[in-house]
């Protein structure tokens, strides 16, 4: 499972039992360091934080079965349908405003097509996107 935004690392604690593995991306410094040294010290020895822009998702460990994110983009990235697996499914708050965000599933099915659909209205941060 890749999961965009670490933030503390307690929802990929969480994600570690109920997934062989969770790999987590984290833009700000400060949080990737704190969360991967907590969730080691605490024997989450399945998940695995990096640093870096989630909009890249993490390529070279692609496909991913599940991909969740916990910012929302304007738009879901290609990048990252792109890394989603044959039968797999994305889970992102999506909406360029506070006020105008859904909850969207994307399932990728074994043909390679994708099916969105809207679930809730939601409220999250903005996914930030890094420079460069």
């Amino acid at each position: 499972m890749l999961e965009i935004g670490t933030g503390s690392g307690y929802q990929a604690a969480v994600l570690s039992g109920l997934v062989r593995q969770v790999l987590s991306i984290e833009i700000v410094p400060e949080l990737a360091r704190s969360a991967s040294a907590l969730l080691a010290k605490q024997g989450y020895s399945n998940v695995k934080v990096r640093l870096g822009d989630g909009y890249r998702g993490w390529p070279e460990e692609a496909p991913f079965d599940r991909i969740i994110i916990t910012a929302a983009p304007p738009e879901i990235p290609q990048t990252l349908i792109d890394q989603l697996a044959p039968g797999g499914k994305l889970v992102a708050p999506v909406g360029s405003t506070v006020w105008g965000q859904d909850l969207v599933v994307v399932d990728k099915r074994p043909d390679g097509k994708t099916r969105r659909r809207s679930v809730i209205p939601v409220m999250f941060v903005p996914m930030v996107k890094g420079k460069g």
